[in-house]
């Protein structure tokens, strides 16, 4: 009798399951019975078997009916007895990690392998996510929109995705197609260069992002290797694990390093068909967020590294940028957010036009929402302080604002670990790179300058005149590794006395391998390098054929490739002035005129080159083709 109900309710769940009717109530959990003492081979086998199509039957169920309902139709604020009785399991307070039992332990694993049935077991209470409080989900509305946001931004928040471009030049950068979140998208594109750029041997590691790793790989990089500017031979899952791996590294960077909470859309969970997923769901207030947010919180990378990679199609998704924002926000914690800002009472999004704050990219930048860009406190005095960057970073930040002098940018945000840069215009963010970590060390000549500079001042007596004794000075010599001929030596120590603009030029005529400063190379303490500007704002440029003559306009972003050299402090041109001018002796004005002529760099100007200059002062930079553009 007890086979033949079996029998009966198994039919029942087949019949439901094909024809994609949910149960009227969810069905209460079962275990695997115990094997009936005495139970003949061939029975075991049948309860086996229907034990694993029960299986199949639920599987199909939760395929036909995903909780999609949450997505196209919100429920109303009064949750559904499951929700509640869901929420109130976990004890009061519980952290977005509780552990929820899954519902799909009705066929042990170790059977279903056996019969061969892909029956998936749930990921896990984090891909089932945890509501956000009523209250919880205004202070974080109010805080990103503020009190009356325009539908307009909502639009541009709400129709944003994170993907990569589809144009084989561009194959490495994120495409913006709205305005507003490319503060987000930018400092995302400066993380993804990172991994692409400089651990491409390392995608695969779930633990790439950990700091401890990132140190040993700068120390290699730093070794005067270069990486590939072939863009187009990237793979996708290359890109895609790059992505993944900036996503993890910004939000355990807002989360301290200890935690990275994840913000998805309940019921998309692995869904491939994202979009379709999404269609008819609109998010305009607190309350349609509360109603169809989840969230996710992680303590291991690895954990959330493979969370966010299974569920990339979300975050590539129309509401990708403002999910990524809301989980950094999150990770950080609301209450530390308003805590690091000047001031909480303003949006982090800002009006009329829904751009990102310095806030959203320095948090992105450094995991703190501080306002500005200096270095650590600006102290104001009678307890006031401003906030700035609080320690150094793996990308930074350049602003065409520090050119006009409305702005100071730090050190740790103009000389970042890696030499990438999201660059700052008055309402847009792109992004600057270069290839090689080389570009951000200094100048040897001048770092030569000033350590000779500075033992010279440590034995002038004169109280600023620039001269010193002979003695003094053949100090000097010892302590800096400078070799004069006998000729020139005595020549400089006749007058008893050794004057710095003096000692200066005949430094300039000898040989750096002798201690002066004369390049063998000609380039006179010169640095080039190239680096590349990266805009993601699609522009419609054409795509013609030469053999058909016709051409199809195609949206790509913009990439320019700019040649930059730097000249030290002091040019050679300068010296040569100098020089000329101040000597007496016309043999002297004939040795210094013998000197090759400064080679003639061509160059070009666009607001750019103002922001590298913030960075590099008296860079000369030239390209081809359109000029890079930072609106």
């Amino acid at each position: 009798m007890g086979d033949r109900d079996e029998e009966e309710e198994l039919q029942m769940a087949l019949r439901m399951s094909l024809h994609g009717s949910p149960p009227a109530q969810p069905e209460p959990k079962r275990s695997k019975p115990p094997s009936p003492a005495g139970e003949s081979p061939e029975a075991e086998a049948r309860r086996k078997q229907r034990e694993l199509m029960a299986a199949a039957a639920e599987k199909r169920l939760r395929a036909v009916a995903p909780p999609a309902a949450i997505v196209v139709a919100p429920p109303p604020p009064s949750q559904p007895a499951a929700v509640v009785a869901e929420q109130s399991s976990a004890p009061e307070g519980a952290k977005e990690d509780v552990k929820v039992e899954s519902e799909s332990t009705a066929v042990p694993m170790e059977d279903v392998k056996e019969a061969e049935v892909e029956v998936e077991v749930d990921a896990g209470e984090e891909e089932k996510g945890e509501e956000l409080h009523p209250e919880l989900a205004e202070k974080l509305w109010v805080m990103v929109f503020g009190g009356g946001v325009s539908k307009a931004v909502l639009a541009q928040w709400s129709n944003q995705g994170i993907r990569f471009s589809s144009d084989p030049e561009t194959a490495m950068g994120l495409v913006q197609h709205e305005g507003g979140p490319c503060g987000v998208l930018a400092t995302v594109q400066a993380y993804v260069l990172k991994y692409l750029l400089f651990f491409s041997d390392n995608l695969g590691n779930p633990e790439v992002s950990d700091p401890s790793f990132a140190l040993g790989q700068r120390r290699f990089y730093e070794s005067s290797f270069a990486a590939r500017d072939d863009f187009s031979s990237l793979t996708e899952d290359g890109k895609t694990r790059a992505l993944v791996h900036a996503m993890v590294e910004i939000l355990f960077l807002c989360g301290t390093g200890k935690r990275a909470v994840v913000a998805f859309i309940g019921g998309v969970i692995r869904e491939k068909k994202v979009d379709a997923a999404l269609e008819g769901l609109s998010v305009e207030s607190a309350i349609d967020l509360q109603k169809v947010l989840r969230i996710s919180t992680f303590t291991s990378r690895k954990d959330a590294f493979n969370m966010l990679l299974a569920n990339i199609p979300l975050f590539e998704s129309r509401l990708g940028a403002m999910l990524f924002l809301i989980s950094s926000l999150l990770s950080r914690g609301l209450d530390c957010i308003q805590a690091d800002r000047d001031d909480p009472s303003q949006p982090l999004v800002t009006a009329p036009f829904g751009h990102a704050s310095q806030e959203i990219v320095n948090l992105l930048l450094c995991g703190e929402a501080v306002p500005n860009v200096f270095d650590g406190k600006m102290d104001l005095g009678g307890g006031m302080s401003l906030k700035g960057i609080p320690n150094d970073v793996e990308v930074g930040f350049l602003t065409l604002l520090e050119s006009l002098n409305l702005c100071k940018v730090g050190q740790y945000l103009k000389c970042p670990k890696w030499p990438i840069w999201v660059v700052g215009s008055e309402s847009h963010y792109t992004v600057l790179f270069a290839l090689n970590p080389n570009v951000q060390e200094e100048n040897e000549l001048e770092e030569r300058e000033s350590k000779i500079r500075r033992a010279f001042d440590a034995q002038d007596q004169s109280g600023g005149g620039g001269f010193i004794a002979v003695e003094g000075f053949q100090q000097v010599l010892r302590d800096t590794d400078i070799t004069f001929p006998s000729d020139k030596l005595d020549d400089l120590c006749n007058a008893g006395v050794i004057v710095w603009s003096e000692f200066w030029q005949a430094l300039l005529q000898l040989d750096k391998r002798a201690g002066g400063m004369k390049d063998p190379t000609g380039l006179m303490g010169k640095k080039q390098f190239t680096i590349y500007h990266f805009n993601g704002i699609a522009k419609s440029v054409l795509n013609g054929s030469g053999n058909t003559g016709g051409s199809t306009p195609i949206q790509r972003p913009r990439i320019c490739k700019l040649n930059v050299s730097v000249p030290p402090r002091w040019t050679q041109d300068e010296y040569l002035a100098d020089v000329v001018s101040s000597s007496a002796s016309g043999s002297k004005n004939d040795s210094v005129l013998s000197l090759a002529p400064p080679v003639q760099t061509p160059c070009q100007h666009a607001p750019l080159v103002d922001c590298i200059r913030t960075r590099w002062p008296r860079a000369v930079c030239s390209w081809a083709g359109d000029a890079p553009s930072i609106v």
